[in-house]
């Protein structure tokens, strides 16, 4: 099969050019590789694009120098990958590799120029699949059939490809909530593999464990596969909470799928108090930022909640972010509008400009209040004046209940 699409056709830039050339002239093979040819064939523009190759590190090294091409970033040369950069483009370019030996996270390689040997190190029969810079396509395991399908499958016995990394269980989840048309479409076998080695995630770092988590919990399907992680005994090794709240997380799941929420919206519906946050940055290490919206989530989904007023729905969520003074409530606030259901008022909060409160103590020291206890009660006083006010009142007309 020959790929000729226009999103194919757009990868030729003088960069690729420039380095598919010299691999030629050096007789190497050179192919674009895993998700990046997923993507393709899927009608997408990658995001990213790795190629693979049957020249060895020392042997691309020698090729760039002689070139006058910049390389970046050595670490990756152990397991194989130089990345060069020609045209202000990074190319990263890795030599086909064998797995000698695997922990479970970990794995020594050793060079071929085999690329079904490669392929079948690879996780997903989808992600297994080579495209030549010509459109032919190279595909040893039914990928493109699978992907044509919608199925996610692992390449050959799946028990053994999770053995080999035991991240891969979740990135089963993950791709199956990209490319998976319908929630229960798994293979029997598929799931006995992830039950039989759910354990061997607790030896995963939780920062490589959140990332791909969170890919889940915004893709398709997520409600669903959150239940399949604690039906296959996967949830009490990546720190999820024991007695997650998975009727909440299904009805919660079925409005705020259409909304684009954050990762942290989607999981707070499964946790029952704050100290779950807690638990869940202790093992899986997420920022700070997403750590104080979780926490925020589960303390206000119930009691921060529209007016009874149906002429200002908004007000109490204006007046906590105008109350709150920090820089991210708004964006908490419409997380939590996510998590409610109000679209409605998601629009119209999305719209909201904050307002500045208009007077300041350099207003009223100009009218002779000079106490600094004084300037601090009045100042309170009138922010409680200008929120009655929906914020509409000017600094003029605040100033006018000051008493002089």
């Amino acid at each position: 099969m020959q790929v000729k699409t226009k999103e194919f056709q757009s990868l030729f830039t003088d960069g690729l050019n420039g380095i598919a050339e010299l691999f030629e002239q050096n007789k190497f093979e050179l192919r674009i590789a895993g998700g990046a040819v997923r993507d393709l064939l899927s009608g997408k523009q990658p995001q990213d694009v790795d190629f693979a190759t049957t020249a060895t590190p020392s042997k691309m090294k020698s090729m760039f120098q002689t070139a006058g091409i910049r390389m970046i970033n050595n670490k990756g040369e152990q397991h194989g990958t130089i990345t060069a950069r020609i045209h202000n483009q990074n190319f990263e370019v890795t030599t086909l590799r064998i797995d000698v030996v695997t922990d479970g996270r970990h794995a020594e390689v050793e060079f071929t120029t085999d690329w079904q040997k490669d392929a079948e190190r690879r996780d997903l029969t989808i992600n297994s699949m080579f495209l030549g810079l010509d459109g032919t396509l190279y595909d040893y395991f039914n990928g493109y059939e699978d992907l044509k399908k919608r199925k996610v499958r692992f390449v050959g016995s799946a028990n053994q490809r999770i053995q080999e990394d035991f991240l891969r269980i979740l990135r089963y989840f993950r791709f199956y909530g990209r490319v998976a048309e319908e929630p229960g479409d798994h293979e029997p076998e598929t799931l006995e593999a992830i039950r039989e080695n759910a354990k061997g995630l607790a030896g995963i770092s939780g920062e490589r464990i959140w990332v791909e988590l969170k890919k889940t919990l915004v893709g398709n399907h997520a409600a669903h596969l959150i239940d399949l992680m604690y039906d296959l005994d996967v949830a009490q090794y990546i720190g999820l909470p024991v007695e997650g709240n998975l009727v909440e997380l299904n009805r919660v799941w079925k409005h705020v799928q259409k909304w684009s929420p954050k990762p942290m919206t989607v999981l707070s519906a499964l946790l029952r108090a704050t100290e779950e946050v807690e638990k869940i940055d202790l093992r899986l290490k997420i920022s700070k930022e997403e750590k104080n919206l979780g926490v925020f989530l589960v303390k206000y989904r119930r009691d921060l909640l529209k007016a009874e007023d149906e002429s200002d729905c908004l007000k109490p969520y204006r007046d906590f972010i105008i109350d709150s003074r920090e820089p991210d409530a708004q964006h908490k606030v419409c997380e939590l509008l996510k998590y409610q259901g109000e679209e409605q008022l998601l629009a119209e909060m999305e719209k909201w400009s904050i307002p500045r409160f208009p007077v300041s103590g350099h207003d009223l020291r100009k009218m002779g209040i000079s106490s600094g206890k004084e300037i601090g009660t009045i100042l309170q006083n009138l922010r409680e004046i200008w929120k009655k006010s929906r914020y509409q009142m000017d600094k003029e007309e605040l100033l006018n209940n000051v008493k002089s």
